[in-house]
């Protein structure tokens, strides 16, 4: 009798053990009763029916990322990359990710995939390179259609490495390299351009100065030679104020007869040191008659 109650109480212990689940945050466990979806259950503690009820599925809810296998894509323009890339998905309902299909990793990691080479056949190998993002979009937005009936959500799809043929990267490189050189020879040309330009406007800036310094140096010029011959004919006009004040003095006209008389004398004198021929008025002997003439002249004005 005491074995009796003691394998009673041990069969009650299973049961009750069996009977009581208890689901961890963030996970969700499908339970079939008698074969057949029943229900799922939520994180917390739970209660099902031993030996009809069993947990037929255990998923978790959290974020996942998986790695997509490299692939062989073949551009627009008929050029072989090799791409992969990394998948990020989150199962939101535990029944369809049970019975949508028999391994839904596997599932959403070649329609990735497939999404994949389909985006990168739209594209040039250029384009390619530069619409990761468009692309990552592409392969998200054809992976949820899909995931709704697989309960999963993907998330997000990077592109880890687009990998062209060693063949392409080279050529590549010596584009990379002539689009340099280029820029190079732009940038040299256009400093010299400016070079030339700063010395131009140096020169012409140069040019106007020496210009300018001349014109200046003309008109000190003019102004000197004007002022210059004002001085001099203020002093002739002074001088011959003086000899007209000496002619109008007493013994003024004796003076100038004397004086005209040694001009007319020396006059003579170096027209004959001068050349052997010389041209006389007919009275060139009388000195007398042409100081008197010069001073009949004097005496008028």
């Amino acid at each position: 009798m005491d074995t009796f109650v003691i394998v009673l109480g041990a069969f009650a212990a299973f049961l009750a053990f069996q009977s009581i689940k208890i689901v961890p945050q963030q996970s969700a466990w499908v339970v079939e009763r008698l074969g057949k979806y029943y229900a799922t259950l939520e994180p917390g503690l739970n209660i099902v029916i031993p030996f009809i009820d069993r947990v037929a599925y255990r998923h978790r809810l959290t974020e996942f990322p998986i790695d997509i296998a490299p692939q062989v894509c073949i551009t627009r323009d008929n050029t072989q990359v090799q791409v992969d890339g990394v998948l990020y998905y989150q199962v939101t309902d535990a029944a369809r990710a049970s019975y949508g299909t028999s391994n839904y990793l596997a599932a959403i990691s070649m329609l990735a995939q497939t999404s994949l080479r389909s985006e990168c056949g739209k594209r040039d190998l250029d384009k390619l390179l530069e619409d990761r993002d468009a692309i990552n979009r592409a392969v998200v937005f054809a992976l949820d259609e899909a995931g709704l009936n697989w309960g999963v959500k993907v998330l997000r799809y990077e592109i880890k490495d687009i990998t062209p043929p060693q063949q392409v990267l080279a050529a590549m490189q010596k584009q990379i390299t002539a689009e340099r050189e280029k820029r190079a020879l732009i940038a040299q040309s256009e400093g010299k351009r400016q070079e030339e330009i700063n010395l131009a406007d140096g020169a012409r800036q140069a040019a106007i100065a020496e210009s300018e310094g001349a014109k200046q140096a003309a008109i000190n010029n003019a102004q000197g030679e004007a002022e210059a011959l004002l001085l001099v004919a203020n002093a002739t006009a002074a001088s011959i104020k003086v000899v007209a004040d000496a002619i109008q003095s007493e013994g003024g006209l004796t003076a100038i007869n004397l004086k005209v008389a040694e001009k007319y004398v020396d006059a003579f004198g170096n027209i004959a040191k001068q050349g052997n021929t010389m041209l006389l008025p007919g009275n060139a002997a009388d000195i007398g008659s042409m100081v008197a003439t010069a001073m009949q002249i004097i005496k008028k004005n």
